[in-house]
């Protein structure tokens, strides 16, 4: 199973009655999130670990995960409300305002970490949950076990720059992780963020160098790429119109791991001995699978029969 770890929340999108009134609608979300219920929509074997809140909106995201055949048991719930984030779109791009105080996601702790299950291989980090503590030290301390443990990880930092108010502790957090985990993803906005300007090849091959076997670079509707310390492998993007950009990232992130799970790759060796083919496999279905999530609003992932 591959087990996603990080937040769940609601967007709140922009939308307008039939009076013509500004509205928000709730959806089901957040990065990790999306993750965990497109692997699932996939057909990967896909579990979700969260701090969830048992409030309405925790309930909404309870259903949304069980309908997208996630496994939740390893969910710590509490009463805590549910991580509200109001999203702006401008020209299809979605920036976000998060309300994160004292939530069921932001306070989990290192005592809401399970004993993991012989059947979880893989795990997978990311998004705004890396970026506040207690949660972002208890996603980090499970990562650490879990790669000590011989399970595969990978992190996809996915930056919020709004959302962070300590830039300096967010970069060297991501980095350590970088630093232990077999595969990353980064957007190329991502990358200018942590490292600054570079061609975005030589900025792949720096991070090859602190550890991972596997990086991805996403480059919007250019296309993806895998690089490795003896491969570098392109796919296009899918051309699709863009209804709004919201999941894409995280169901890419959901098709690499379904298409190297699938080919039985998901192995601290099977990573770092990966194939162009199942590169290629890999960012086949990720692109074709976020393509189809940009051309409708919201994270809507794809199901399988849809690819």
């Amino acid at each position: 199973m591959i087990l996603s770890c990080g937040e769940a929340l609601i967007d709140m999108l922009p939308r307008e009655t039939v009076a013509g009134e500004a509205a928000f609608v709730p959806y089901a979300g957040g990065a990790v999130f999306n993750t965990a219920i497109a692997l699932g929509r996939l057909g990967a074997p896909s579990g979700f670990f969260t701090g969830l809140s048992t409030d309405l909106f925790g309930q909404i995201l309870d259903r949304t995960l069980a309908a997208s055949g996630v496994d939740t048991t390893l969910c710590a719930r509490s009463a805590r409300p549910t991580t509200l984030a109001f999203v702006t779109l401008r020209d299809g791009q979605a920036t976000y305002a998060f309300y994160d105080e004292n939530t069921a996601g932001r306070l989990l702790s290192t005592a809401d970490l399970p004993a993991l299950p012989t059947g979880i291989d893989t795990l997978f980090f990311g998004g705004i949950s890396l970026v506040n503590d207690p949660a972002a030290t208890t996603y980090e301390t499970l990562q650490a076990r879990a790669g000590a443990a011989g399970r595969v990880t990978m992190i996809d930092p996915n930056i919020r720059p709004g959302f962070i108010q300590d830039a300096a502790a967010c970069r060297a957090r991501i980095n350590r992780m970088i630093a232990v985990a077999d595969i990353v993803k980064l957007s190329d906005e991502d990358l200018r963020w942590l490292y600054g300007d570079g061609h975005p090849d030589d900025l792949a091959r720096a991070i090859l160098s602190k550890g991972p076997k596997v990086v991805f670079i996403t480059e919007g509707a250019k296309g993806a790429r895998a690089l490795t310390a003896t491969r570098d492998r392109f796919v296009a993007a899918t051309p699709v119109t863009v209804a709004d950009t919201v999941g894409a990232g995280d169901t890419f992130n959901a098709g690499v791991l379904a298409a190297l799970h699938d080919r039985g790759c998901l192995t601290k060796a099977g990573v770092a001995a990966v194939s162009d083919s199942a590169l290629d496999a890999a960012l086949s279905l990720g692109t074709r699978a976020a393509a189809i999530t940009v051309s409708r609003p919201g994270a809507n992932p794809p199901w399988s029969h849809e690819l």
